[in-house]
Order: structure tokens, then sequence, then C-alpha cells
């Protein structure tokens, strides 16, 4: 369990602090970066809030004051210099960092790692990790309570969403008794779960129903139905009008087929190359595949990186996933 005590200490002892999180950032990422900065405020501390990539469109629900910058286009490196912490929110690994990772590498800064995934790298930081959390929100609800700062609506509404994304609207088995019991405390602080559904799912567009079809239309299985895999190209956006951040969630779609017990989702990249996300309801550890490929994550969810065209990223991972299982 984290030292939140120690954490506590150190938040106690400085005064600026700059809050980050991963490339292509989920709801878990976002609503903990934006629930610590307002924890940290309310202490009297100064905060900002940069990534390496921007929020997703489907997403900035969570920001409406848009508080969230974007390295390089709302702030510069040399903006950053005079920070007393970093805090890494939702990842340990240097690729999941993206632009940000230089400004790490080169900051003086104190800096401090909340996460609960189970593989990541030495970034140099402070670690206060549980990968038996659900979610890093769950965990910054936890920081708020060692500091003695009160869950307001402000903390509470993107906690509530990092925690109910990251754990597919409590359907997962990462969620347990303390899960439900750290969801109630943000309801009795004044979120509605009911609106922050309508704003998840309840608000897509033409192009990412176009393109959910798409993924959808390519779905194949493999031993007998235990595995199931799609991809995406790049010129799938185009076609179908949508965005990047329009795949988000589309793997855990294909869990619903019966007998799967295994997904993976290859998504080009406009760079090149492809994303690879997998999923688990079965022994197959996905954090371990992942790792072979670079990445890293949950036993029952992970993502990775890997260069290549479909034809020659396709096979190779496959039979991986194949030989695991």
């Amino acid at each position: 369990m984290p030292d939140w005590q120690r954490f506590a200490e150190i938040i106690n002892d400085r005064d600026k602090f700059l809050v980050t999180s991963h490339i292509r950032p989920d709801c878990d990422a976002l609503g903990s970066e934006l629930a610590m900065a307002k924890i940290l405020e309310s202490l009297g501390k100064d905060v900002i809030i940069v990534n390496g990539d921007e929020t997703p469109p489907n997403l900035a629900f969570i920001d409406p004051d848009r508080r969230i910058k974007k390295l390089g286009r709302d702030i510069q490196p040399s903006e950053l210099e005079d920070v007393d912490v970093l805090i890494v929110l939702d990842t340990s690994a240097w690729a999941q960092l993206g632009p940000m990772s230089d400004v790490i590498r080169a900051s003086r800064a104190k800096k401090l790692l909340v996460d609960h995934h189970v593989s990541g790298d030495d970034i140099g930081a402070e670690s206060f990790k549980d990968s038996t959390a659900e979610a890093t929100g769950r965990l910054v609800l936890e920081a708020a309570e060692h500091l003695g700062v009160a869950v307001t609506p402000e903390i509470a509404a993107p906690l509530f969403a990092a925690i109910a994304t990251d754990t597919g609207w409590f359907r997962f088995s990462s969620v347990d008794s303390v899960t439900y019991r750290a969801i109630a405390r943000l309801v009795d602080a004044g979120v509605r779960p009911s609106d922050v559904y309508a704003d998840l799912y309840e608000r897509d567009t033409i192009g990412r129903l176009r393109l959910r079809g798409l993924i959808l239309s390519r779905v194949e299985s493999d031993l007998d139905g235990r595995l199931v895999h799609t991809y995406v190209l790049k010129e799938d956006f185009a076609r179908a009008g949508a965005l990047p951040s329009d795949t988000e969630d589309v793997i855990n779609m294909t869990l619903a087929i019966t007998g799967t017990e295994a997904a993976v989702i290859m998504v080009e990249q406009s760079s090149g190359g492809f994303k690879l996300s997998f999923r688990s309801r079965c022994e197959l550890d996905c954090s371990q595949i992942a790792e072979q490929f670079g990445g890293g994550g949950h036993k029952a969810a992970a993502g990775a990186f890997i260069k290549g065209t479909l034809d020659q990223v396709q096979p190779k991972v496959l039979d991986v996933v194949r030989a695991a299982m």
C-alpha cells in the first residue's frame, strides 16, 4: 500500500506543482489529474496540468474550464523549469509519457508517481503505487483523505469518471467492495452518475458510430472462439469521419461475444505502426503479453506499440497471444 503519510509530508513541504499523465489520455488519467490539482489547490498550492497529447474531444466534458494544457501548444518546456514537485499519474512507462518524458528527465523537481499499473519503468520518482487498485482515481481519493482535504463536487466528479471508466462502468473483475465504498463517497459529495454516464456514452458522433461498425465488421474468431481480434487502418478514420480517440472502449464490445476469453485490437497510428490493446477474462495475463512488445498494463487489460504494416504485425501479435492461451 502507498505510504500516504510520506506523500503528505512531501506535499505539505512544497508550493509549486506540475501534474502530468500519459499520451492518449483516458478518463482515469484526466480525472486523476484534475482531482489532484483541486486537492493541491485546496491546500494553497500552485498547480499546473500539462500533457503530451491534447484531451480527446469526446472526453472534453471532464475539463469544462480547459485547465489541462498541451505541451508545445499551450505551454513550452522552459515554462515548467521552476516547479518544486512533478507528479506523474496513471503511468510509470517512459513510452507512455511521450513529449513529457523529456520534461521529466530534465526537471530538477522532486518527482512523485501515483499509479495502479503492474508494469513500468524507473522514471526516477518516489513511488506511491498500488497495483490492486482498480483505478488511479481511487488512489487520488485516498491521497485526499490522508491530506485532510474535503471531497468537493469539483474533486468528486472527475474521480467518479476515472473509476467508472477504468472499471468498464463497474463490470470488470477489479471491482470490489472498496470500489463501491469509494463511489458512495463521491455520490455523497454531489456526483450524479446518470449525468456522467450520459456524457461518456450518450454523446457519440456519427463518425464514431460508423468507425465502431467498421471495426466490429472485421472481427474474426480464433481458437474455437476463445480469441477474437480486429484492426483499424489509419485511412479508416477519414473514411468514417472519426477521430483516433473514437477507438476507445471498442475492444470491450468484442468481449460480449459468447465464448470469448480474450480480445486484441490493432490500431494503425498516423505516423505508422500499430497501437495494440489486449483484454482477457481468463488466465491470460495481458500485461505479460504487452511487455513482449515493450508495453504494459494489468492482467485483464494492457497495451503496447509495434512498428510495421498490418501484414507484418497481425501474425506476429496473434502468434504470441495464441501461444500464451
